[in-house]
């Protein structure tokens, strides 16, 4: 028995063909996050002019580099291109939706959503603020969750006033959840809905790679959590001016449903489909 010392023939194969995984043509669309290959650098598509795509990053440095450079997203590659012209077709909503064309606001129905604060509903609005304006529903928000009792008791929640509820940080054993069974215990629980997402703040529900991160910071609980994150991130936060123009950097990043966490898409749509029962 002859005995291959060599082993087998490294030319057999096709020798000529790359094990490189191949590049994804992708439009260079604005607020697309990339990664720079050589530099490293992470940032938001701005602008494609002349040969170049602008990055920004998340501390708003802005930087340009080759349209053919070696780009990747989420660690795959990509070949970037200028944006080709958008195909002609029924236009959709930021919530995917489609779009309804001259469509007028609905009168506001009894019916309503609250929310936790200012930064939720202004979520709520950019994503799904043209849906909600079709079926007549008002966000409004609490600013906290820990006096809902009283403002459903005013409210007076019935079977044409039903009231969606979105809580942050619903999770077993936390005040919230607390505070959602014994509403749901209550007189009116069968006319209100309380659902809510697992983050400790809305702002966790915009994907990290939207700003060019892997993941949120970790934020000790002995520090303020908005605090924190501006901390982490070396952006101002003395007062709560920092705080609100933080939120709209963030706010900025989000173009549709698809930049935000199933974990909120689900509860959001819940709320919707439960307050326009007619």
């Amino acid at each position: 028995m002859d005995d291959d010392r060599y082993g087998h023939d490294v030319l057999s194969g096709d020798w000529k063909k790359s094990t490189r995984p191949v590049a994804t043509p992708t439009d260079a669309v604005r607020d697309l996050v990339v990664e720079e290959v050589a530099s490293g650098f992470t940032g938001a598509v701005v602008r494609v002019s002349a040969g170049l795509v602008e990055l920004e990053d998340w501390k708003g440095r802005v930087r340009a580099f080759p349209l053919g450079g070696s780009f990747l997203i989420d660690g795959s590659p990509v070949a970037l291109r200028v944006p080709r012209a958008a195909p002609v077709g029924r236009a959709r909503t930021a919530s995917g939706s489609f779009a309804v064309d001259g469509a007028r606001a609905r009168v506001a129905r009894e019916s309503r959503i609250f929310v936790e604060g200012r930064h939720d509903a202004e979520l709520v609005e950019k994503v799904w603020g043209s849906d909600l304006r079709i079926e007549g529903v008002v966000v409004e928000y609490l600013e906290g969750v820990d006096h809902l009792a009283d403002v459903l008791a005013e409210f007076r929640p019935s079977a044409t006033r039903r009231v969606g509820v979105l809580v942050d940080h619903l999770v077993a054993g936390s005040k919230e959840s607390r505070i959602a069974e014994s509403i749901a215990r209550g007189p009116a629980g069968r006319h209100v809905l309380v659902v809510g997402h697992p983050f400790v703040d809305v702002w966790q529900s915009v994907k990290p790679a939207r700003l060019g991160l892997a993941e949120w910071p970790a934020v000790p609980r002995s520090i303020e959590w908005k605090h924190g994150i501006c901390d982490a991130l070396g952006w101002p936060h003395d007062d709560q001016a920092d705080i609100a123009a933080a939120w709209q950097r963030i706010l900025a990043r989000v173009r549709t449903f698809a930049d935000l966490e199933p974990a909120l898409l689900g509860p959001v749509e819940r709320l919707i489909d439960f307050v326009t029962v007619d």
